[in-house]
Order: structure tokens, then C-alpha cells, then sequence
């Protein structure tokens, strides 16, 4: 058996988003290269940066182009481990090219995804999720970091978070400058949370969510307001969890196949009296505290106020 591991790198995004940019900052400015004797780049389309192949030769790099998906198989990689030898690989991919078949491949035996990433344009980002958002989270639901970059000041970035979150909920981003710096400002949310009850519109639900999972800390003891649509959880034998209910909303992510349910842990002793599938309109305390839903800390819901809800006229909710 083989002891050779080739790591892969593999960067996804939109031509100009900067994957070749992000690359060749990796190659030559942090070194990255330094330890490998033998690099592969292989480049799947050609953007407005372009590689010099004499200067991926000073560290010791190669590089092959595909210009067509169906050219991109697992022959073809095979063929190339076997040509190049290489102790790591940079892919860099098409940003219209489906993402599924380089997860599904065999390719070559010793060759493994260690990371991926996902280069974003942070000025066209809101653009191309509005016309073509099943293109843009293909490139999004499979990266481990995804970099937002020519951020400038007015940047939303709790809203790009949110739309990150609803299809890769593990996934780490990153916000960068133009100049290249990283922007650490706190994001801004879009309702206020020094209110004595944070009012959680229709319009900001699915952001409020991923935010409150993501950050349950931040909410700790403080009181939300919103309308919800109960789901009465069943344990293993469908038999109703005593003392718990799950308000939330359908979001849509990219298309009705998409759909998924938000929902979060309330505990209230009146639950057996709550319908299934009914509107309510809530108030609850949060708490940040272990369940096993959750499997570790997360937010759960005490009610201040239950009332009977009015069904909205959209009964989704949305992440833009």
C-alpha cells in the first residue's frame, strides 16, 4: 500500500473573484510553497490574472489548464498525478462548473481535499445572488472559508453571513479590504438589541436565526418578539416530546427544493395545548444553555407571552 498523500487545495468562486490572486499570494508571499518539492496548479478557466509559468517554476510548480468540464475527469487527474508526481495540489476551479462531480470522483488514489475555498467578490455579491443563486451557492456550500473581498465600508456583512449560513452552516468567512486588510468591524444588525423585547420582523427573521445560532452567547437572557410557525416535536416512537415546541419559519434559500425549516427549542409547560402546525405570536426569554437537539449549547426559548398568531400573507421568510 501506498504511503504517498498528495493534499488538495481547492479554491471556487466566479472568474474575477480572485482565486487566482488568492492563490499566487499563498505561492509567493506566505511561503506556502517553501516546503513542497513538487506543485500542481491546475487551472480551470481563465480569468483577468494570469499565471507566469516561469515564476511557478521558482517554486518548483506546474501548471495544466482545462478548458472544457467535460475534460475535467478522473482519467484525466489520474493521468496527471502520473506525469507530475506531485506532493500537493492547487485546484483552481470553474466558478460555473457543478461543484458535486469533484466529491464524487475517485481520481487519483492518493490524492485528498484538505481544505477548500471560496473566493467572493464582495461588490457583486448581492447581484448574482439575486439573478443566479443556485450558480453562487454551488460555489458556496462546500467551502471551509469563503473570503469577501473588495469590502468596502458599506458592506452588509450580516446579511452575506446570513446567506453563507443557510447553505454551509460550518463554513468560516472571512472579510477583506481593498487594500488587502482584513475588516473586523462588529456586523450590524437590523434590529436593535438594547431593547427592553428585540421585535423580529418577517423581513429579518431568517438573518435573526443564523445569528442567534451562531452567537446564542450574545442573546443570553435577553427577550425576542416574533411571529412563528409551531412544529410539535415527536421522540423516536412519534410520540410528542412532553414540555417542548419549535417555533420558526420556512425559509426559502435558492428554490422551492430548498426550503428548510428554522426553527428553535421552547420549553413551556403549555405545550400539550399549542397546536401543531399553528401561528403564534411570541414573546421569550433566551437562554444559552445545553440541549441535546442542539448537541451542545444553543439558544432556547422561555415564553414570556404566547398569543394566538395571524397566518402572513408569505408564509416564508428569506435570506436577502
Amino acid at each position: 500500500m501506498s504511503s504517498r498523500e498528495v493534499p488538495v487545495y481547492v479554491f471556487y468562486g466566479f472568474m474575477d473573484s480572485g482565486k487566482t490572486t488568492l492563490i499566487q499570494e499563498t505561492l509567493y508571499q506566505n511561503h506556502f510553497a517553501d516546503d513542497i518539492d513538487n506543485l500542481l496548479v491546475i487551472c480551470c478557466e481563465d480569468g483577468e490574472v494570469e499565471y507566469d509559468e516561469e515564476k511557478l517554476k521558482t517554486v518548483r510548480g506546474h501548471l495544466v489548464t482545462f478548458e472544457n468540464e467535460e475534460d475535467f475527469t478522473e482519467e484525466a487527474l489520474v493521468k496527471l498525478d502520473d506525469e507530475y508526481h506531485p506532493d500537493a495540489v492547487f485546484l483552481e476551479y470553474n466558478g460555473t462548473w457543478q461543484v458535486g462531480p469533484i466529491y464524487e470522483m475517485e481520481g487519483p488514489a492518493d490524492w485528498t481535499i484538505v481544505q477548500a475555498l471560496c473566493t467572493v467578490d464582495a461588490t457583486t455579491f448581492e447581484m448574482y445572488m439575486k439573478n443566479m443563486r443556485a450558480m453562487m451557492t454551488e460555489n458556496l456550500f462546500k467551502a471551509d472559508v469563503i473570503i469577501f473581498n473588495r469590502c468596502t465600508d458599506d458592506v452588509n456583512k450580516s446579511k452575506f453571513r446570513a446567506n453563507v449560513k443557510s447553505v454551509n452552516r460550518p463554513a468560516q468567512i472571512v472579510y477583506e479590504r481593498t487594500d488587502g486588510s482584513i475588516d473586523d468591524r462588529e456586523e450590524e444588525l437590523p434590529f436593535d438589541l438594547d431593547a427592553d423585547v428585540i421585535e423580529i420582523s418577517d423581513m429579518d427573521y431568517a438573518l435573526w436565526f443564523m445569528d442567534c445560532m451562531d452567537h446564542p452567547k450574545k442573546y443570553d437572557g435577553k427577550k425576542v418578539h416574533f411571529l412563528g410557525l409551531v412544529y410539535n416535536p415527536t421522540d423516536a416512537k412519534g410520540k410528542l416530546k412532553p414540555g417542548v415546541i419549535v417555533p420558526g419559519r420556512f425559509a426559502m434559500t435558492c428554490c422551492v427544493e430548498d426550503i428548510q425549516f428554522l426553527g428553535m427549542k421552547c420549553k413551556t409547560p403549555d405545550a400539550d395545548k399549542i397546536t401543531h402546525k399553528s401561528w403564534i405570536d411570541l414573546t421569550a426569554t433566551v437562554k444559552n444553555e445545553f440541549a441535546k437537539e442542539y448537541r451542545g449549547r444553543g439558544p432556547v426559548l422561555y415564553p414570556v407571552e404566547i398569543k394566538p398568531g395571524e397566518k402572513p400573507e408569505d408564509e416564508l421568510v428569506y435570506f436577502n
